[in-house]
């Protein structure tokens, strides 16, 4: 178990209004600083067999866990997805990054992508094939993640994830971006409605490699069969980043 402390930089400008023009007692003035932002969040990571005496950089995969996995208990964010995939006796050629959200609150796109950074800095990753994907609250952070980080990934796989509707705008960034969607049909958690409508902007905004999976008979659990499927790793870890 591990945690990291990361420190994000962000600008922050406030625009009044100019100094030379005064008028009623009101003058222009300008705030410019910058302002530091704490995060404080446990991660797992898997590094497979080899890893430490093999010489080569090896593919990423980040995977963010739903709502009930939140917290500080580590053991709760290897209940679904991959971790649940290798503990059935399969293996997964990549490291994995499997972070976990604080109790309260969901995942924030500069924090998710900050740790992402800090452990392509710190391990041997190849930058050009790092794959995210997450389930339920974990699939809005993909889109959240992915849409305003898209240079981060070659690829992406939410599912079931909630969308926003500001988040339509991240199809713009994701229009070249290789994308696996999966929902279940009778989800009444999180209407399938989400990805119906993103897969359209997405493929609107001229993303001819988005895939779309709906299981027919599946409601909010579509995580289990998406995991179990080793047709998602070959996918994930057969693309790359273009240069």
């Amino acid at each position: 178990m591990k945690i990291s402390k990361i420190v994000i930089l962000g600008l922050f400008i406030f625009f009044g209004i100019s100094a030379e023009a005064q008028t009623d007692g009101i003058s222009e003035n300008q705030f410019k600083e910058k302002v530091e932002i704490p995060v404080d969040m446990g991660y797992l990571l898997y590094k497979p067999e080899g890893y430490k005496n093999s010489k080569k950089d090896y593919p990423l995969i980040v995977f963010l866990h739903g709502a009930g996995e939140r917290g500080t208990d580590l053991q709760k964010v290897k209940v679904d997805g991959p971790f649940q995939y290798l503990k059935d006796g399969n293996e997964i050629d990549a490291v994995i990054l499997a972070p976990q959200c604080p109790e309260g609150t969901y995942w924030q796109p500069d924090e998710v992508a900050g740790l992402i950074k800090k452990i392509i800095k710190e391990e041997h990753i190849d930058p050009s094939r790092v794959y995210l994907t997450g389930l339920s609250m974990g699939g809005y952070g993909v889109w959240a993640t992915g849409g305003k980080y898209p240079e981060l990934f070659a690829a992406m796989a939410p599912v079931c994830g909630a969308i926003y509707r500001p988040i339509y705008r991240n199809a713009q960034h994701l229009k070249t971006m290789p994308i696996w969607v999966f929902h279940g049909a009778m989800d009444d958690v999180v209407l399938p409605q989400n990805s119906n409508n993103m897969v359209m902007a997405l493929k609107q905004a001229g993303n001819a490699d988005v895939k779309y999976t709906i299981y027919p008979f599946a409601n909010h659990n579509s995580w289990t069969e998406t995991y179990n499927n080793p047709e998602l790793y070959d996918w994930l870890l057969s693309q790359e980043k273009k240069k």
